[in-house]
């Protein structure tokens, strides 16, 4: 009887052994999430594209440790309740590493999922600081935060439009109104107050009103807190009724599908965005892959990248797929990336701050 059991055991550990072997163990399981479907479906699209090419070339040079990525993709639409769905469906997938989500909204409630999972999560495109600042070991960013673009975007609105009326618009998300109060409490702080601060309902088709309240006011200057569809209907809309006023936009609009909703409105239009990714010396290789396959990677599309890239460079680095000791490799190293070098501060924010303006000209938005 021993010996059967024993047999038994043996087999048992030879089969899990065999087992072991194949192919489908020898694979790390990580995923990307944001909009999907719904109307910020082309960041989706961005991120999706990323994360797709990054598992693509990193698996072309060996892995991770001598195993495959493998890519799961999660559709949040911008929803937090939907976020939490997501990311516990990646917990019972066995994932690992999570490069979203795009909305604060939805990274913020998702990464409390991601810590108490012991999933490793780095967002290429949530930039609303809550998102580190509440944060737990786990949280990262390849992209900047809100209170960097505010100060380089108020500081514009309080030197540069100084003697004109303002008004901030935002659309009372987590990043939306986040972005505008930054960007508004940096021109204040420089003595520049507002001369309108009110929501709009994103969704909405007609924002009539909103343009009746800015012209009543005698606004110049609008800065908008929110995203492209949104954004670009009422700067049309504003167009159609005759005001003209300069028009400032945050990071979200850096979509081909602004120009789409806003038409020959958006001609002019200001977008803050960090320095143009796709002239990084370091992503021209990567840019060629994607135009080869007619993709402009565009916006957040080499962040995503990016953030796939320094978990595969941080795990191999620790030699383990261990979360915990791969974020402390994170934090205290310089990982090269296809936006150069990427370093992070003790709550997993990157070091550096280039944001800059760009504006928006026969369909497309250049970097000034």
């Amino acid at each position: 009887m021993t010996k059967r059991i024993l047999f038994a055991g043996a087999a048992a550990a030879a089969m899990g052994l065999a087992f072991a072997a194949t192919p489908a163990s020898a694979q790390i399981k990580i995923a990307t999430a944001g909009p999907i479907t719904g109307e910020y479906a082309t960041f989706g699209a961005q991120m999706k594209n990323g994360a797709e090419q990054a598992v693509a070339d990193i698996n072309a040079k060996g892995g991770v440790l001598g195993q495959k990525l493998v890519l799961e993709v999660g559709d949040d639409a911008c929803d937090p309740k939907q976020a939490v769905s997501v990311a516990n469906k990646f917990a019972g997938d066995g994932v690992k590493f999570v490069a979203g989500h795009f909305c604060s909204s939805s990274s913020i409630p998702a990464s409390k999922v991601y810590t108490e999972e012991g999933i490793l999560q780095i967002t290429p495109a949530s930039t609303n600081p809550k998102f580190t600042e509440e944060g737990s070991w786990n949280t990262f960013r390849t992209c900047g935060r809100d209170d960097q673009q505010g100060a380089m975007d108020g500081h514009t609105i309080a030197t540069k439009y100084k003697g004109m009326k303002v008004a901030y618009l935002h659309d009372n998300t987590t990043y939306g109104k986040g972005v505008a109060d930054l960007t508004m409490a940096a021109a204040n702080a420089e003595g520049k107050k507002e001369d309108l601060y009110m929501a709009y309902v994103p969704g909405e088709h007609d924002y009539t009103a909103i343009v009746s309240r800015l012209k009543e006011a005698g606004i110049q200057v609008v800065f908008f807190g929110g995203y492209h569809s949104e954004i670009g209907l009422i700067i049309r809309q504003a167009s159609e009724q005759g005001l003209k006023a300069v028009w400032l936009t945050p990071d979200s609009v850096t979509t081909k599908e602004f120009w789409q909703v806003a038409g020959p409105a958006a001609e002019g239009v200001f977008t803050s965005f960090p320095a143009e990714p796709r002239s990084h010396p370091e992503a021209a290789a990567t840019v060629a892959e994607f135009k080869a396959k007619g993709i402009d990677p565009e916006g957040y599309t080499l962040y995503t990248y990016a953030a796939v890239q320094v978990y595969a460079e941080a795990a191999t680095k620790a030699g383990t797929l261990d979360n915990k000791k791969i974020a402390e490799v994170i934090r205290a190293g310089t990982w090269p990336t296809v936006l150069g070098d990427i370093s992070y501060n003790a709550k997993g924010d990157i070091t550096k701050n280039d944001y800059v303006w760009y504006i928006w000209h026969d369909g497309d938005y250049k970097q000034m």
